[in-house]
């Protein structure tokens, strides 16, 4: 593994633990030649997927901008990292299983706001005016309006 700041080739492993939801192996690794130390994370790829975004275009799959987006739309939200983390490998989990090699960009942006929705409303409704492009106030208006009905129906279930 290559070293992040000084870009070694050399660093060692001081501590293997699997993460919280047991879908990976976090590592903490520290640097002979600069003596830094860094976190990395080994999971399980059942196959390599490809993203098909909504012109056309084809992208490897980056399980990691999934935590990213999902982390932007918590920002400050009483949620913490390791829920996102166990959110986002479910995600991944989903998506490999169905067995196909292309992906499109539209089910992963579903199952992003699925998760999101489970962890925290705010973050849920922030992501949204997002991946749904809202562009007036009466957008959010709407779509607020699908939210308090989802919940209605939650609490009526749950």
């Amino acid at each position: 593994m290559r070293c992040p700041f000084c870009a070694s080739e050399e660093t060692q492993v001081k501590d293997s633990r699997p993460t919280e939801d047991a879908a990976a192996i976090r590592r903490r690794r520290s640097c002979p030649d600069c003596e830094e130390r860094f976190t990395t994370f080994e999971r399980v790829q059942l196959r390599e997927m490809t993203v098909l975004k909504s012109g056309g275009r084809k992208q490897p799959f980056d399980a990691d901008k999934i935590i990213k987006s999902m982390q932007i739309a918590l920002q400050k939200r009483p949620v913490e990292l390791p829920d996102i983390e166990k959110a986002a490998a479910a995600i991944v989990r989903q998506l490999e299983s169905q067995g196909e090699a292309e992906v499109n960009s539209k089910r992963i942006g579903e199952a992003v706001m699925k998760a999101l929705i489970d962890l925290d409303v705010v973050g849920y409704i922030r992501f949204a005016s997002v991946y749904k492009d809202f562009r007036e106030p009466e957008d959010f208006n709407d779509f607020l309006d699908d939210v308090k009905g989802l919940q209605s129906k939650r609490k009526k279930a749950g």
